[in-house]
């Protein structure tokens, strides 16, 4: 608990389940582009997950943890930095400072408002204009017939990468494992793990709406 009450310790848990959350965004973003070798690939994979039974809810119990705990460090932290300046600066100039990290709230935000449209979407099909249970590649497919959801998704995304890029970045730094550097700004790591994922995540909802994939 002591830990848990410090920033330090904090930005330790934060650091843990965002590449906690990482992982499994590279994992998913791989399994979703087997969309692209057609509904039989995709379709036999998910098969095989489900297949798994409870098993399933390992993993899932795992990345629901992480996320609570994300979330709940990242609003204790920002109620910590309010509370020690509750008046702003003046002026602020940033020097080493990314778009990502100063909207990195924000786009935790929109990260989380997103990922409960998703998973009405996709998994419980809810908000799906036409679910099919057990056919992924037909719910891709009929699910980004909407322009609407197609804009949402690939902004959605590029609020996902920005954040990848500084989480990351910032993780690796909370732990220790990358070194200060005279270059703070060049940080090829995080921009290509935040660019494969944005990529393979945007480029899905642009190939159904192309008619690429149908």
């Amino acid at each position: 608990m002591r830990v848990w009450e410090s920033s330090i310790g904090k930005k330790l848990v934060m650091a843990v389940t965002g590449l906690i959350w990482v992982g499994y965004l590279i994992s998913h973003v791989l399994a979703n582009l087997m969309v692209f070798s057609g509904p039989d690939r995709i379709n036999a994979y998910s098969a095989f997950l489900h297949g798994t039974g409870p098993a399933l809810w390992i993993p899932r119990a795992v990345l629901i943890v992480a996320i609570v705990l994300h979330i709940v460090a990242a609003i204790q932290l920002t109620g910590q930095s309010q509370a020690a300046r509750p008046v702003g600066y003046a002026r602020r100039d940033p020097q080493v400072s990314t778009f990502a990290s100063r909207t990195i709230r924000w786009g935790g935000v929109v990260i989380l408002v997103f990922l409960v449209f998703h998973l009405l979407h996709f998994t419980v099909g809810t908000v799906h204009p036409d679910f099919v249970e057990g056919n992924p590649y037909h719910n891709v497919v009929a699910g980004f017939q909407n322009p609407w959801v197609v804009l949402f998704y690939v902004v959605a995304m590029a609020v996902l990468g920005l954040h990848l890029y500084h989480g990351l970045w910032s993780s690796r730094r909370t732990l220790g494992v990358a070194p200060v550097s005279r270059r703070p700004m060049q940080r090829p790591v995080a921009l290509a793990v935040a660019a494969l994922v944005w990529a393979g995540f945007t480029i899905i909802p642009l190939a159904v709406i192309a008619g690429v994939l149908r």
